[in-house]
């Protein structure tokens, strides 16, 4: 596997375009398409939130009951989520403007907007926006940066990776953008994820790697403990590589989601790393667990603890607060045999052995916990699984963010 320069362009076939189409922001772009050559299977998990948006209704039923999919259309600023029966007409009328701009069925359009709740979008300027767009189409590098760029919301940095591996004897690229920095919590964590391959494999397939893969990447970020309404990650394989089709598994399917999970994983740390009005991207891994579930209810338990993200955020060993919290989660295990060390570029230290603290270095351990990625390892001796979390310190900018969000 070879990391690439790119995005959801890398992958043969697909191209990309943005456009400013002032839906809520004046001064950027803040729509994006998506658009392969040839029509691809689709794969998608959505947010386990009740509140669903339009577009997630939307692109459920062409996930789940049309065979293939060509093209996605999102938007920023404006979420489209409770908009009722008129927002969801919307997403259709944004399908059929894609439709009638690439001579494509509307059923092969995905849709995602992400934003402010409970507006509706201006669906004149949408379809403006996708008139523009389709002739701007383009498979360069560049043209998947600007379409990275066009989806962030309170995003600081885009979000893009791509991989190349050998399938068959052919060369098989994935990519992907995401964009999310706030209301980002497991379950789908608001965020988008789109993914793009050029690998020749069945829908059941694809749908079986994204699913089982979300489960230790995406749904392991948490910024602030939200669930948003609108959370998609969609996966396009055009089969343009041709690579013999992967209809089963076995070590073709294995270097496949092997390329998926470090794809996803990269862009899982992007987004915690990039919380709103982060300073730390915070790691978080449990080691010696005798179960997955036990490992993941753990981690995930520490990673959303608002207490230890402030004492991320004043670079303070305050490891009580963390032993705390894996005591709150639910989990069973002995406090009394749990290791817990800080890791850092600076270094690594010691910082309680059999639930008692070492003696360590303050000094040391803030010098530890200054870095823009900081990793607590909990070792609670039980066996031989694991899990790791990505989450965010907690800053005074993220309540002065959220709190005038809307204007």
């Amino acid at each position: 596997m070879r990391e690439i320069t790119g995005g959801v362009t890398a992958a043969k076939g697909f191209q990309a375009a943005a456009a400013a189409a002032q839906i809520k922001y004046k001064d950027r772009t803040d729509m994006a398409m998506i658009y392969s050559e040839v029509p691809c299977v689709a794969a998608g998990t959505f947010t386990t939130n009740i509140v669903k948006a339009a577009p997630v209704k939307w692109d459920q039923d062409v996930v789940y009951h049309h065979e293939k999919a060509q093209v996605v259309v999102c938007n920023s600023g404006i979420a489209n989520a409770c908009t009722g029966a008129e927002g969801y007409g919307y997403c259709r009328q944004t399908a059929d403007a894609a439709a009638a701009a690439l001579d494509i069925p509307a059923e092969s359009v995905l849709v995602a907007s992400t934003g402010v709740i409970g507006m509706q979008i201006p669906i004149d300027r949408i379809a403006d926006g996708v008139k523009a767009m389709a002739p701007r189409l383009s498979g360069t590098v560049e043209a998947g940066t600007e379409a990275a760029k066009a989806i962030m919301t309170t995003d600081t940095v885009k979000k893009e990776v791509a991989v190349e591996i050998e399938i068959g004897g052919r060369t098989v690229t994935i990519g992907g953008m995401c964009k999310g920095s706030g209301m980002i919590h497991p379950n789908m964590c608001t965020m988008l994820g789109f993914l793009t391959t050029d690998a020749a494999i069945s829908k059941e397939l694809l749908q079986k790697a994204l699913s089982e893969d979300i489960k230790d990447t995406f749904n392991m970020v948490s910024v602030d403990g939200d669930t948003s309404t609108n959370d998609t990650v969609l996966l396009l394989a055009n089969g343009m590589a041709g690579n013999p089709l992967i209809d089963q598994e076995g070590e073709d399917y294995e270097v496949f989601c092997k390329a998926l999970n470090f794809i996803n994983t990269t862009l899982s740390r992007k987004i915690a790393g990039d919380g709103e009005g982060a300073t730390a991207l915070f790691e978080v891994t449990i080691l010696g667990a005798e179960s997955k579930e036990q490992a993941v209810t753990l981690a995930k338990s520490v990673v959303t603890s608002s207490l230890t993200k402030a004492a991320i955020y004043g670079h303070d060993a305050n490891w009580g607060r963390i032993l705390c919290a894996m005591g709150y989660s639910g989990a069973q295990f002995d406090p009394e045999k749990v290791d817990l060390y800080f890791e850092s570029a600076a270094g690594k230290i010691k910082i309680i052995e059999n639930g008692v603290s070492t003696g360590y270095s303050e000094e040391e351990a803030t010098k530890i916990l200054s870095e823009e990625a900081v990793t607590a390892i909990a070792d609670i001796k039980m066996g031989d699984c694991t899990a790791t979390a990505w989450g965010c310190d907690l800053t005074y900018d993220y309540v002065k963010i959220n709190a005038d969000y809307r204007s």
